[in-house]
């Protein structure tokens, strides 16, 4: 089988490839030949990353570095072009969503069901793995998900950001009687509220130093919200005023930024006996009041990526219990100098949110 197939077999496969530092170039990506259980898919729609401008900025993220040129992106959604002999559950022409990470199905991580924590994980743009912010790509069958009709393709790349949320608000444990303090109003500050209001959670009171970004939270629906400081020292007054904003006692805190302050924030705002769940990487090492936070039984959770949150974030879009589209407030096209673009617009911050390919 032919790597590009189809009836448009001559046409070169093209990708953004990341090739050292602020550098981006649309090249040529030969695809892997089709396995019995992959489909090919022609990307429609990916979407950018914090992670994404991170490793183009400095060609790392975390302990994973680029150590040669690396096709960028990870969130996606496509139409699937082929598939493999034994595939069947999907045929051509069907809308997909894309989890972009391949766990091995071997070690006890993912025997278990935690197939995010998997070691061999093989994740899109996570060197040394390619990502998909190309004409096509190819991968397996059971990480494509079907789109309803009601449900867009740029919706169906959102799945992956929204996927943080939902499987943040599920180790948290989020329900009807669980008030939510979200640090940070990002990207994924904003998806994890979506999820919580989805989750049924009554209040949710959102944190951010950004009146932009605050006042974006609020047209989501956040009940309320509450403008900080980046000073350390203002930390006893902001907790202050973010409990009585909440009015009830603060049971969930995310943290959606990953900063000492943000931490610690939460860490106090928090009341005896409810979690902190720590979704964003800001920094690597934070200095935080862990003693007294441990003394009133405060709860910290970790969270890495998700598991088995597609079919839910697919169901969330196609009942309108959660709309993402607001969110996405720049498209490019996928041109050398459309994804410059993108890519700058998306780092600059400023009034973008979500950043959009529609290839």
């Amino acid at each position: 089988m032919g790597s590009q197939g189809g009836g448009d077999g001559e046409e070169v496969n093209m990708a953004a490839w990341l090739v050292s530092i602020n550098t981006l170039k649309i090249q040529p990506f030969k695809l892997p030949s089709l396995g019995p259980h992959d489909v090919r898919v022609k990307m429609k729609a990916v979407g950018i990353c914090g992670s994404d401008v991170h490793y183009l900025k400095t060609m790392r993220c975390a302990h994973f570095v680029v150590r040669e040129p690396m096709v960028i992106g990870h969130e996606c959604a496509g139409i699937i072009e082929e598939v493999g002999i034994e595939v069947k559950s999907l045929a051509p022409g069907d809308r997909v969503a894309l989890e972009p990470g391949i766990s091995c199905w071997r070690c006890d991580y993912c025997k278990e069901g935690q197939y995010n924590l998997c070691p061999e994980m093989k994740f899109f743009a996570t060197p040394p793995v390619h990502g998909s912010l190309a004409n096509q790509v190819v991968h397996p069958e059971d990480l494509c998900f079907k789109l309803p009709d009601n449900v867009s393709l740029e919706e169906g790349a959102m799945c992956e950001p929204l996927s943080v949320g939902v499987h943040a608000c599920r180790r948290a444990n989020i329900g009807p009687e669980t008030n939510v303090l979200v640090m940070g109003a990002g990207p994924i500050g904003l998806v994890t509220m979506l999820a919580a209001r989805a989750f049924g959670a009554p209040r949710i009171v959102i944190v951010d130093v950004d009146g932009y970004r605050l006042s974006v939270a609020k047209e989501l629906g956040a009940d309320d919200i509450v403008k900080v400081s980046t000073n350390m020292q203002d930390v006893s007054e902001e907790v202050e005023q973010i409990q009585k904003t909440m009015g009830d006692g603060v049971d969930v805190t995310f943290d959606c930024a990953g900063f000492s302050k943000t931490m610690s924030t939460a860490l106090s705002a928090t009341r005896a006996g409810g979690k902190v769940c720590l979704v964003g990487m800001g920094h690597n090492e934070m200095t935080v009041p862990l003693t007294p936070a441990a003394a009133r039984e405060v709860d910290v959770v970790g969270v890495f990526r998700y598991k088995n949150t597609w079919p839910l974030c697919i169901e969330f879009l196609r009942s309108g219990k959660i709309d993402v589209k607001p969110l996405i407030t720049h498209r490019f096209g996928f041109s050398q100098k459309e994804v410059e673009e993108a890519f700058e617009t998306s780092a600059h911050g400023g009034s973008a949110i979500k950043v959009m390919f529609n290839l």
